[in-house]
């Protein structure tokens, strides 16, 4: 297995994104966003099966998941394995209409986008350091209340 995730070296942009989305409208859409955004490699994977057999050829440097898929309704299990592979695995970001369903430690992993959204958003997160999103605003709102 391959594990060098390449980022560009003129900005933060990830040089090589997998869609792990089972939706072939939105998979498209968000495949041409991030083309026309100028991530020069895009791999769309509709199960995850097929998104493990992706991973294991190349580790991308980000993922965009589905949570509920085809073949599995628990798609951000595969968030977990990626996080396993090294500390400094690919960003995730996990795409879902229930993002209650992401169990909280691994809600932690990526960042949310609740269903539906703007595809166009998934470029700024993709080039952003930090975790944003749903969970996140949370996240961050009870860190501020408990150091206070």
């Amino acid at each position: 297995m391959e594990l060098t995730a390449k980022m560009k070296s003129s900005d933060s942009t990830p040089g090589n994104v997998l869609v792990v989305e089972d939706d072939a409208l939105l998979a498209l859409s968000i495949e041409d966003v991030l083309r026309d955004g100028g991530i020069s490699e895009v791999s769309v994977c509709p199960t995850i099966a097929l998104a493990m057999d992706a991973i294991d050829r190349s580790l991308p440097d980000a993922i965009i998941l589905d949570v509920h898929l085809a073949d599995r309704n628990d798609g951000w299990a595969l968030a977990e394995v990626v996080s396993c592979m090294r500390p400094d695995h690919p960003k995730i970001i996990f795409s879902t209409a229930a993002p209650e369903e992401i169990p909280p430690d691994v809600a932690r992993l990526g960042t949310i986008f609740e269903k539906p959204y703007d595809p166009s958003m998934l470029l700024d997160a993709l080039r952003s350091n930090e975790v944003r999103g749903l969970f996140s605003r949370f996240r961050n709102a009870w860190s501020s209340s408990t150091t206070q």
